[in-house]
């Protein structure tokens, strides 16, 4: 079985170093509290060098952005937020006391000259795009969520903001995608993570992340490097040239290659499950009704000949569209 819907973008979850890299166990507390650890600090301080700012360790993506925005929202901020930003985002914000100005997907134009804030994905885990993150306001505060992004793209792999030459004021990234273990963080100015380690009700009231995680997070980030992120750019553009000749136009440009059936996405799951490919079917409520879809994820770890054999159990377009409704 071919699995070509995972995250683990760079092949690191299976990578032996990272896997040998797990040490330790539970923390046994907040880190506020008793939870700290030298593996925990590391891995912040690993953070920091890579981007070049302070970074705060979180649980999980979901705790880093419902963290940072509660942390930043008050009463009579207005943040903007992207149509499809991630469910962590929308719930992040409806935590906070902030007023939610939902703007149009990657439409900068559309954001309110007088916002507080504004937050975007930097690699959309749905549509797969990139939004023109250049045309964005400079003026408010800028959030850019690089789940998908860290370790894959930009210079270093800093994200999609760092490809475009966009500084954001905060960067929210993962470890559990590109650098093959679990855990998140938010990087930003000093006066933040200050703010962060106060207020961020999903960081203070939580228990540590385990040492074995932190430790393999930690070997996941020193292990990505431009060679794996060389391979999952071969590997991307190879796969869309495949579809691209069996007639399937796929959103996005990126390593996530959603391909937009309709209703019948089931059925087609079901068709490549029966192939051996593992992709199943992204359905209602994640997407809205009518943009069903088979949301590919292209890793480093696949060979060329697993990436043709996907695209031969989708099969072309023109026979198989029709009966899947694109």
């Amino acid at each position: 079985m071919i699995v070509a819907c995972s995250n683990d973008y760079l092949g690191l979850a299976w990578d032996p170093e990272v896997r040998a890299a797990a040490a330790g166990g539970g923390s046994g507390g907040s880190r506020l509290i008793s939870g700290a650890r030298p593996v925990h600090r590391q891995l912040e301080e690993a953070v920091g060098d890579w981007l070049g700012r302070p970074a705060l360790l979180f649980n999980s993506g979901w705790n880093a952005n419902l963290g940072v925005l509660q942390a930043l929202g008050e009463a009579q901020t207005r943040i903007a937020s992207d149509a499809l930003n991630h469910a962590s985002i929308i719930d992040g914000l409806r935590l906070s006391r902030a007023e939610r100005i939902v703007v149009p997907h990657a439409d900068p134009g559309a954001i309110p000259a007088d916002v507080d804030a504004w937050v975007v994905e930097g690699l959309f885990s749905m549509d797969g795009d990139v939004p023109p993150l250049p045309a964005y306001p400079s003026g408010p505060l800028s959030v850019v969520d690089e789940a998908h992004a860290v370790g894959c793209l930009g210079p270093g792999g800093r994200g999609a903001a760092a490809l475009l030459g966009v500084e954001p004021d905060v960067i929210v990234g993962t470890f559990g995608k590109a650098f093959g273990a679990a855990g998140a963080f938010v990087a930003g100015p000093p006066a933040l993570v200050d703010l962060l380690v106060n207020t961020a009700r999903s960081f203070v009231f939580t228990t540590a992340l385990p040492e074995p995680v932190a430790a393999m997070a930690l070997a996941g980030l020193r292990r990505a490097d431009d060679e794996l992120r060389a391979r999952l750019a071969a590997n991307t553009e190879r796969f869309r040239c495949a579809l691209l000749q069996l007639g399937w136009t796929p959103l996005g440009d990126a390593h996530i290659v959603p391909v937009v059936v309709g209703p019948s996405a089931v059925a087609l799951g079901r068709r490549l499950l029966e192939a051996g490919v593992f992709a199943p079917p992204i359905r209602w409520p994640t997407v809205a009704r009518g943009q069903e879809r088979i949301r590919f994820t292209v890793s480093a770890a696949h060979t060329p000949e697993q990436l043709d054999r996907v695209a031969e159990a989708l099969g072309p377009a023109g026979r198989e569209g029709a009966r899947h409704g694109t």
